[in-house]
């Protein structure tokens, strides 16, 4: 009965049923918040290991990516606060909006871009910062 049940266990593994995959929006997700966790921490190696290797070849020394963030991205390197807008598919490719209470007090929108690798992971292809309109007094 054991070899039975250690048979099935390795034909189930090895055929990948039950395996489950998280999900691309959840993961774009997580890689973000931490991402802006390493921001604010000033931890330039952690924020760097979620940039894609299209950026990384643009940005070679994590120090450069760092202080191109700090320079070009101040709201978002320095949130006020954020939270998670719309998200899309586009193929495997998930964007996300991030939106921002920027270090100035002003509302901005992060769209982020994030690609698959091959391990399956996502990493951050880009950002594009919008400053975002003020809605009806309430």
């Amino acid at each position: 009965m054991t070899r039975v049940v250690s048979v099935a266990l390795c034909l189930q593994l090895a055929l990948g049923a039950g395996l489950t995959f998280a999900d691309p929006v959840d993961s774009a997700q997580s890689i973000i918040r931490a991402q802006i966790r390493a921001f604010l921490e000033d931890d330039a190696e952690t924020a760097y290991s979620f940039a894609s290797p299209g950026i990384r070849e643009k940005f070679p020394d994590k120090l450069v990516f760092f202080e191109m963030v700090k320079q070009s991205y101040q709201h978002l390197y320095r949130p006020g606060n954020f939270a998670f807008g719309r998200s899309k598919l586009v193929g495997k490719e998930v964007i996300q909006e991030v939106l921002i209470v920027g270090s100035d007090g002003k509302d901005w929108t992060a769209i982020y871009e994030l690609v698959p690798q091959a391990d399956g992971s996502y990493k951050i292809n880009g950002v594009v910062m919008v400053q975002t309109a003020p809605g009806p007094a309430l």
